[in-house]
């Protein structure tokens, strides 16, 4: 699945907000070195630094493409999967923002990275909560039906954990954890605007297997029921509730 960074960076605004209220719960001061896992275009990547100018920054992510955008914006990126990645002695900070929603397994992952962390370290998680909703909802029903049936696996509900068990598992290592969950009611404009936000991150798997005249169908398919469930306001504009889930832990050593 490729990642489009134009499409991503879409609704920016709305996106980010997130890393900024992760950030605000690390209580780091002089951190030696700071990770970012899953950096995308590293557009927020450049607050780390503004936030710890001292540190030594490590970006990467898996996709090509993002590294290439992230290295345009004078991030030191590279590319490599976070399932590789292991902390390192002076890794006093790492932040994973929206990405680990796409690893299976990432709890387990959780549990080894805090464990192996620096004593005092911190680690920083944002992951979507929203695969219950009807932005999600709709696009599994659509898939299901005979036109599309088989074609395509997207996430289901259990993509992601509850706050309470992802916080259960890094404490049971030792660590203090401040685990909480957020629903944004972001105010999008532009036509079809859902179906804008989703083709840039939730349906990569539909694009990824389809050609241009399908991807075409299916999101011609998906959007009066997006536009059903989340109907315009009076002034054009579209409220979009958005669940997500944080954790913050400070590794015991």
């Amino acid at each position: 699945m490729a990642w489009d960074p134009t499409a991503y960076l879409t609704f920016d605004d709305h996106r980010s907000r997130p890393f900024h209220d992760l950030l605000a719960r690390i209580g780091a001061t002089e951190p030696r070195r700071v990770v970012d896992l899953g950096c995308g275009p590293g557009h927020l990547t450049g607050l780390l630094t503004t936030r710890w100018p001292g540190a030594e920054i490590d970006a990467l992510d898996s996709s090509p493409v993002m590294v290439e955008n992230a290295l345009a914006r004078g991030v030191p990126a590279r590319q490599a999967d976070v399932r590789d990645w292991q902390p390192g002695p002076t890794d006093d900070v790492v932040v994973t923002n929206a990405v680990l929603q796409w690893v299976p397994g990432h709890a387990e992952l959780l549990v080894r990275w805090v464990g192996e962390m620096p004593k005092g370290g911190w680690f920083a998680m944002q992951v979507p909560g929203n695969f219950s909703a009807q932005s999600h909802a709709l696009v599994r029903e659509l898939l299901a039906e005979p036109a599309w049936s088989g074609r395509v696996q997207v996430r289901d509900e259990l993509a992601v954990a509850p706050p309470a068990d992802y916080a259960d598992s890094v404490a049971a290592v030792g660590a203090e954890v401040d685990a909480w969950e957020t629903t944004y009611l972001h105010r999008l404009t532009g036509p079809d605007p859902v179906l804008t936000w989703i083709s840039g991150t939730a349906l990569r798997p539909v694009r990824a297997a389809l050609d241009d005249a399908e991807w075409d169908r299916f999101r011609a398919e998906l959007a009066p029921r997006l536009r059903e469930a989340y109907p315009p306001r009076p002034d054009g504009t579209t409220w979009f509730p958005f669940r997500r889930i944080f954790l913050v832990a400070r590794a015991g050593g």
